[in-house]
């Protein structure tokens, strides 16, 4: 058994503290060439310590996730301006539901100014985000409250989503495949996004590239179901001609 270097454990420290490491900021702060790095996150991914990605590695494999604390860690400013694009597409005066997610806790926080909104939403984080705005009617979903991020999930927290129709809906997902499949960890959430696509009128698809480096086990759906979906870049090719052959309206978050 080959056991890690030193430096090959201080990069899976800091990739567990942050959620991402990148080769040319580890390569300054261990002084050793990039295609150093580059071995040193290969064999750590090959390993499933870690998973590669463009100019780095996350920490996650295929079956389970990154830590919801390290997840906000990734890509911060893309998910606000996702956040922030993805609120704007949303009138006010309109009925909303949003699935638990560190992106969608950013389109919560812009709805502050938004008024006369019903928001529905399975998501702790963005109850507590949304609880004091004035302009903005909550109900949360009912049932099981997974402690490793705030999502309430299960049967009931379906059932409550079910009775609703709502205008727009907002959701986060883990990964999307190359041939466009929305992808999660757990099957008791993806019950819940499920339910919240089957019950909008419009549903908004928010999420950073990094879900295109990224693979999960339960298939919540197709990007087909998506009306718009909101990234922070320009979709690879396949995935691109996926959206348009099925009308899904594609929209690059700006960072002003």
């Amino acid at each position: 058994m080959n056991y890690l270097s030193e430096r090959q454990n201080n990069i899976l420290t800091l990739a567990r503290e942050h959620g991402r490491v990148d080769v040319e900021e580890l390569s300054k702060s261990f002084k050793v060439s990039p295609q150093t790095i580059r071995k040193d996150l290969n064999d750590l991914c090959e390993r499933q310590m870690l998973q590669r990605i463009h100019g780095g590695a996350i920490v996650g494999s295929g079956i389970e996730n990154v830590s919801y604390e390290a997840r906000r860690l990734l890509a911060p400013e893309s998910k606000k301006a996702i956040g922030r694009t993805a609120a704007q597409l949303i009138p006010d005066k309109s009925s909303l539901l949003i699935n638990i997610g560190t992106t969608t806790e950013q389109v919560a926080h812009s709805l502050k100014d938004h008024h006369g909104l019903l928001v529905i939403t399975n998501n702790v984080n963005a109850v507590n985000i949304m609880k004091d705005f004035m302009g903005i009617e909550l109900i949360i979903a009912g049932g099981v409250v997974r402690r490793m991020d705030g999502g309430i999930v299960g049967g009931a927290a379906v059932d409550i989503i079910n009775q609703f129709k709502v205008d727009y809906a907002v959701i986060g997902v883990s990964a999307i495949d190359e041939d466009g499949s929305l992808l999660d960890y757990d099957f008791r959430e993806v019950r819940v996004a499920q339910a919240i696509i089957a019950n909008a009128r419009h549903v908004i698809l928010v999420a950073d590239l990094i879900k295109l480096d990224r693979n999960a086990p339960v298939r919540i759906g197709h990007i087909s179901q998506i009306n718009t979906f909101v990234t922070d870049g320009e979709l690879p090719q396949k995935l691109r001609s996926i959206c348009h052959d099925h009308g899904v309206k594609v929209v690059i978050a700006s960072g002003e």
